[in-house]
């Protein structure tokens, strides 16, 4: 019986132990992760045709978003409403930035993006470049991002895109710092643009 008890007694340690392990790991994790800009290094192309990188998301705090010219309401609905957003935040426009990263490089090419994005705000810069380019930065960022054919027959004929339709928030250091959900709420969008200039 005291042999039992006392290998009871070790099982119940070992796993104290084990838990405690994994509650305390996620959080020096984490903590790491938040001090590293999020996604990666990249060089693509403006919409205007210039070369830029990563470099672009340091400064000032940054709105991003990823998606596609092609779209028929998530893209469009989402730059609309980020525009609308950043006026009432920052309306000299010196406080905060905003990109949109194209998912479709084969047919985005920084002449269209500009075209579609500049119809739209003048605040917000398109990023295009070559789809390899752009598949290491998709991955990165950890955005999901899919080619889906128009006629499942015809598997290479015309397509849309299914992709991530969050705009994700990046601090002055390019840290992550939260996300606005597609449909959200447009007081809460303006509250976390607000915090994230606040925040610097």
């Amino acid at each position: 019986m005291k042999t039992f008890r006392i290998a009871v007694w070790v099982g119940v340690l070992i796993l104290a132990g084990v838990l405690g392990f994994f509650r305390w790991y996620p959080l020096k994790s984490g903590d790491v992760a938040v001090e590293a800009p999020f996604g990666v290094p990249f060089t693509l192309v403006s919409q205007s045709g210039r070369p830029i990188t990563e470099e672009a998301l340091r400064g000032k705090p940054t709105a991003l978003f990823f998606g596609f010219t092609h779209c028929p309401e998530v893209c469009p609905t989402t730059l609309f409403e980020l525009n609308g957003w950043m006026e009432k935040v920052d309306p000299k426009g010196d406080k905060l930035q905003a990109y949109f990263v194209t998912v479709d490089p084969e047919r985005d090419t920084p002449e269209i993006m500009n075209e579609y994005v500049s119809n739209v705000s003048k605040r917000i810069t398109g990023i295009s470049g070559p789809p390899d380019k752009i598949a290491e930065v998709i991955k990165g960022f950890r955005v999901y991002a899919k080619k889906v054919p128009v006629d499942e027959k015809d598997p290479n004929g015309d397509y849309t895109m299914d992709h991530t339709a969050s705009v994700f928030l990046l601090d002055s250091a390019g840290r992550f710092a939260g996300t606005i959900a597609y449909g959200e709420n447009p007081d809460t969008a303006v509250k976390k643009l607000e915090n994230l200039v606040n925040k610097g």
